[in-house]
């Protein structure tokens, strides 16, 4: 029996990917946490093999969670469920230890595929992202400026571009508004941008949103 544990905000979300999961009969969702802190205490009372992890949570990101969970040893893999397009987020989540990364808005039966391939120790990935590392091997490589931005300050750059205030980042993120407004300082800096305005206009050209 695999055991596998939802990280997500959103309660509705876990509950499709716990009833897409209930119906495989060698998968059992053992837990269900909507943050890090709650992700934390359900991993010291329970073990899991598989770990369905959201990018986009309150305070740590997801891709945070990865870095936490390589930094101590973890042997949970993870397999990350996102509404952000594979071209920009999938790369970046597998190099952050992920063993896979679905999106949100594919075939359900998606999840339960590639739950069954991470728990045996393999990457899942898609047709898509499979075309993406194979085109990145055979062409010169062109990083985008966003390339270099942390895993937070791409958080922050994406959050902007969808029209959230910075205090609204900051109660969602779980930071001071000040903290907040570095890593927004920190964007404009590496990006060679001016403004939100400036911000919105290359997120959206680069894809990170949508138009």
């Amino acid at each position: 029996m695999i055991k596998v544990m939802l990280c997500d905000d959103h309660a509705l979300i876990r509950r499709g990917i716990r009833d897409t999961l209930a119906d495989a009969d060698d998968i059992q969702v053992v837990g269900e946490a909507g943050d890090y802190g709650e992700l934390r205490a359900l991993l010291r009372g329970h073990a899991c093999d598989v770990l369905v992890l959201d990018i986009n949570l309150p305070g740590r990101s997801g891709l945070d969670v990865m870095h936490a969970l390589k930094d101590e040893g973890s042997p949970v893999k993870v397999l990350v469920v996102s509404m952000y397009p594979e071209d920009q987020y999938a790369i970046r989540a597998l190099r952050a230890g992920a063993f896979g990364y679905v999106n949100k808005g594919g075939d359900p039966q998606q999840i339960v595929q590639a739950v069954r391939t991470v728990a045996q120790g393999r990457k899942y990935v898609t047709p898509d992202i499979a075309q993406m590392l194979v085109e990145s091997l055979t062409t010169p490589v062109t990083e985008n400026a966003h390339d270099k931005l942390s895993d937070r300050e791409l958080q922050t750059l994406v959050m902007i571009a969808s029209g959230k205030r910075l205090s609204d980042i900051a109660e969602e993120l779980m930071l001071s508004p000040k903290t907040v407004s570095v890593y927004r300082a920190r964007v404009l800096e590496k990006l060679n941008l001016q403004n939100n305005s400036e911000l919105t206009v290359y997120a959206i050209r680069n894809g990170l949103v949508g138009g």
